[in-house]
C-alpha cells in the first residue's frame, strides 16, 4: 500500500481535533504546527500539495524592500524578522543572497535615496544579513559587464534569501514534518462539502483519483484554501470581516543570463517603475514577476506578458542576441492572494497596487472554523504559530510548543552523515560539470531521511547514477520520492517534488529514454503507463524514446526494498 493510500485509510471515517483544507504553504505549516504540538490533524488538498499559488513563487524569503515605499514599517520588520528566523532554520535550503540593483536616471529613485533605503532595510532587519553596498556606474560595469549601464545613474546591493530547491519542494517539507508527528496527510482529495453536527464538523470528502467517496469529521476546521479561501467559507456559510484579491505574477525561465557572478539577483525597475528581477536557478535564470490586476485565480501567462518581460530585460541587460519566445525554457503563473478588509461590493473597489503581502487570520469562534487570508512564504512560520494559538483559544489543548515542527536536523546530525558521506567517497561518484556535490544536495533535501539513501548507495552503486541525464536526478532519489513523497502523478514529481520541468527544456523531456524508468519507480510497471499517456495527453502522445526506454533493474529494487518503510 502507498503512503498515499495508508494516509487516506486514515481519513476515512477518522476523527480529528482540526481537519485542513488547503495543502499550500499556509496549510502546511498550519498542520506542521498543530500536528507537532500534539493535535490530532488531518490535511487535505484537492490538487497536489503547493499545486497553485504555491508552486509559482519567486523561490525569494525576503523581508519586502518595496514595502518601504509605503512605510509599512512594521510589516517590513516582522518579515525581515520571519526571513532571518528561516535562514538561521535552514542553513542548507535557504542561502543569503544578494541583490544587485541598477537604477536608471530616470527611475523613481536616485541611488543615493536607494542607498539611504537599503540602509534602513539592514537596520530594521536586525542585521541579519551582510550589509549594503553604494555601486557607482562604473562598479556596476566591472561586476556584471551583462548589465547595460547607457542609462544607469548608479545602483545598491543589499542581500535577502532565496530556496536553493523550488518554493513546491520547500512546502512539502512542512507536509513531511506534519507527517512524521502524526498527522494524516492527501493530495488529490477534494472537500465535497462540510457541515457542523453537535461539537463536531461532517466533511465529505472525494478521492480526485478514484472518484471515491468518504466522510470524515473534525472537530475544529482551517481554511488554507489560499485564492479560494472566499469560495470555501461560502460553501459551509461561514462570513468573514476580510476577503481575497487577485493580483497575476509570471516568471519566465531562459538560460543563465549573468556573465560573472551567477550568485546574485539582478534588479531593476521596469517602465512602470515596479521592481522586476533576474533571479539565479541554477544553469537557469527566472525574469519576473509582473503585477496585473485580475479577477480570477486561475490564469496563464499571455502574449502581451511574455513580450513585456522580454522587452524590459533587453532594454536593461546587453543581451546579444536579445532573448526571444524561442529561448523560454519554462513559464510560472500565478495569483497573488492579497487580504483586504470586506466592504461589500465589487472588488474593482480596492487600490490593489498599494497592498502588500501581510496576512490576517480570522476565527468564527461559535462554527470553530479558522481561516487564513493572503499571506506570503517568507511569513509562514508567524502564520504556523497563529493558527496553533487560535485553535487552542476555541478549545482544542495543545502541548507546549517547543519549535520542533520546523528546521533542519541538529549540526551533530549533519556532521555524521557528511562523515559517512566522506569515508564512501559519495562525491566521486559524479563527474558531471557544473553541479554542487552530491553530498550537499542529499543532505539539504532528505536530511535524515539521507542516512537510508548512502546505505542503499553502499549496496547498490548503480542507485548513485543519473537517470535523465541533465535533469540532475539520480536513482536512489526516486525510489525516495516513490516511498515518501506522495506523488501521485508524474507532475508532482516533474515540477513539484523536483524542479525538472522548470530547468531542462521539453525537447529533453521527451527525448530522455530514462523517463521510463522514472515512472516505474514512482507507479510500479503496472501503472506506468497510465501515468505517462496522462503526462504527455494521450497514450499516442508518449514520446517514442520514452515508451521504449530501460525498466528498474532487479539489482536496484532490492537495494530501494531497503528503505525504511512509510508511515
Amino acid at each position: 500500500m502507498s503512503l498515499r493510500e495508508t494516509h487516506i485509510d486514515r481519513i476515512r471515517d477518522g476523527s480529528f481535533d482540526t481537519l485542513i483544507v488547503g495543502g499550500g504553504i499556509n496549510g502546511a505549516v498550519s498542520a506542521a504546527s498543530l500536528a507537532g504540538r500534539g493535535a490530532s490533524v488531518a490535511l487535505i488538498d484537492r490538487g497536489d500539495f503547493a499545486h497553485f499559488t504555491s508552486q509559482a513563487s519567486s523561490n525569494l524569503v525576503w523581508g519586502g524592500f518595496k514595502y518601504l515605499e509605503n512605510y509599512e514599517l512594521w510589516l517590513v520588520f516582522k518579515l525581515c524578522q520571519s526571513r532571518n528566523r528561516l535562514m538561521r532554520s535552514y542553513r542548507a535550503n535557504i542561502q543569503q543572497i544578494p541583490f544587485y540593483a541598477a537604477l536608471d536616471k530616470a527611475g523613481p529613485h536616485p541611488p543615493w535615496f536607494a542607498g539611504l533605503g537599503a540602509l534602513a532595510y539592514w537596520v530594521i532587519g536586525g542585521f541579519g544579513t551582510r550589509r549594503p553596498r553604494l555601486l557607482s556606474r562604473e562598479r556596476i560595469e566591472q561586476e556584471e559587464p551583462a548589465i547595460d549601464t547607457t542609462n544607469v545613474a548608479g545602483g545598491i546591493e543589499y542581500r535577502d534569501g532565496v530556496l536553493i530547491d523550488n518554493d513546491a519542494r520547500f512546502v512539502f517539507s512542512f507536509v513531511r514534518s506534519a507527517i512524521e508527528a502524526g498527522a494524516a496527510a492527501a493530495n488529490y482529495v477534494e472537500l465535497v462539502s462540510a457541515v457542523r453536527k453537535g461539537d463536531r464538523w461532517i466533511a465529505r470528502l472525494r478521492d480526485v483519483d478514484t472518484g471515491e467517496e468518504f466522510l470524515t469529521t473534525a472537530r475544529t476546521i482551517v481554511n488554507a484554501a489560499g485564492p479560494f479561501v472566499d469560495e470555501t467559507n461560502r460553501g459551509w456559510g461561514t462570513t468573514t470581516d476580510h476577503r481575497i484579491v487577485y493580483s497575476k505574477g509570471i516568471h519566465l525561465v531562459v538560460p543563465r543570463l549573468t556573465t560573472n557572478r551567477h550568485d546574485q539577483v539582478l534588479a531593476f525597475y521596469d517602465d512602470t517603475e515596479r521592481l522586476f528581477y533576474v533571479i539565479p536557478m541554477g544553469r537557469r535564470s527566472v525574469i519576473g514577476t509582473t503585477d496585473t490586476r485580475v479577477d480570477t485565480p486561475y490564469t496563464e501567462v499571455t502574449a502581451d506578458d511574455v513580450e513585456f518581460l522580454l522587452d524590459q530585460i533587453n532594454d536593461r541587460m546587453d543581451l546579444d542576441p536579445p532573448l526571444t519566445s524561442a529561448d523560454i525554457i519554462a513559464e510560472r503563473c500565478g495569483v497573488r492572494p492579497l487580504v483586504v478588509k470586506s466592504r461589500g461590493g465589487d472588488q474593482t473597489e480596492v487600490d490593489w497596487t498599494k497592498l502588500s503581502r501581510k496576512h490576517a487570520i480570522e476565527t468564527d469562534r461559535d462554527e470553530r472554523v479558522v481561516t487564513i487570508f493572503g499571506g506570503k512564504l517568507t511569513d509562514c512560520l508567524n502564520v504556523g504559530e497563529e493558527v496553533a494559538a487560535e485553535i487552542e483559544a476555541i478549545g482544542i489543548p495543545l502541548e507546549k510548543d517547543l519549535h520542533n515542527w520546523f528546521g533542519e536536523p541538529a549540526k551533530a546530525t549533519r556532521k555524521e552523515f557528511f562523515r559517512q558521506a566522506r569515508l564512501m567517497k559519495l562525491d566521486g561518484l559524479r563527474t558531471k560539470p557544473d553541479v554542487e556535490p552530491l553530498s550537499d544536495r542529499l543532505w539539504r533535501r532528505y536530511g535524515r531521511r539521507a542516512f537510508a539513501m548512502l546505505d542503499a548507495i553502499r549496496s547498490e552503486p548503480a542507485m548513485a547514477e543519473d537517470i535523465m541525464g541533465s535533469a540532475d536526478y539520480i536513482r536512489i532519489e526516486l525510489h525516495e520520492a516513490a516511498r515518501s513523497e506522495m506523488v501521485t502523478k508524474l507532475e508532482d514529481f516533474m515540477r513539484r517534488r523536483s524542479k525538472i520541468e522548470l530547468v531542462v527544456p521539453d525537447a529533453d523531456i521527451e527525448s530522455s529514454a530514462g523517463l521510463r524508468e522514472v515512472a516505474e519507480i514512482l507507479f510500479g510497471a503496472d501503472d506506468a503507463d497510465r501515468r505517462l499517456a496522462e503526462y504527455f495527453g494521450g497514450d499516442d502522445r508518449v514520446p517514442e524514446a520514452v515508451r521504449m526506454g530501460p525498466r528498474p533493474s532487479d539489482a536496484t529494487r532490492t537495494a530501494a526494498d531497503a528503505l525504511v518503510s512509510p508511515r
